[in-house]
Order: C-alpha cells, then structure tokens, then sequence
C-alpha cells in the first residue's frame, strides 16, 4: 500500500521531478520568449532582421535547453518556443534574411 501515498505523475503533462532546475527554467523562458518575439515579428515585412535573428537564437537556446532537459513540462514549453522560433526564422529568412538590407 505504499504506491497509495505517493502521487501519480507518471500520467500528468506537467510531471516533475519536485527538485528546482533553475538553468532549465531560465533556458525555457527565454526560447517561450524569444519565440513569441520571433512569430509575431515575422507578420511584418519590415522586420526580418528582428525576427530572423530571433528565431536564430531561440532556434539555438531551445536545442540547448531540450538537450539539458529533465522533465516532461521543460521539454513541452521548449517544443512551443523552438516551433515558434523556426517560423519566425524561416519567414524572416524569407523576407530578407539575417543581412538583407545591410548590405
């Protein structure tokens, strides 16, 4: 009967491990924003120096953080940071790139 005092997270999204992972954490806000800043850049032309070098960043931050992660809930948020990174970086890769205007 001692399963029956221990909580279930197998089955849960946002499973942990109940310790801190502070470099983790820091490393999965920075893709969530880094990756918003490069999606909703990327809707505007004029824009492609940011939201290329955005997404590029938070393309590389995001790889670092998943290959360091531990838990179910940091690899989720680094999923959603690193796909909205990419769309950001190849549609400002799109509409001039990381040097397109300097040049």
């Amino acid at each position: 009967m001692a399963q029956a005092l221990r909580p279930n997270t197998a089955g849960s999204l946002f499973a942990t491990d109940d310790r801190p992972h502070p470099v983790q954490d820091a490393l999965l806000a920075v893709t969530l924003v880094l990756g918003a800043v490069s999606f909703i850049t990327a809707m505007f032309h004029s824009l492609h120096l940011l939201s290329s070098w955005t997404g590029l960043v938070g393309i590389i931050t995001g790889a670092y953080g998943q290959w360091i992660s531990e838990t179910t809930r940091e690899r989720f948020g680094l999923i959603l940071g690193l796909g909205a990174s990419a769309i950001g970086f190849f549609l400002g890769m799109a509409h001039g790139g990381l040097f397109g205007s300097l040049f």
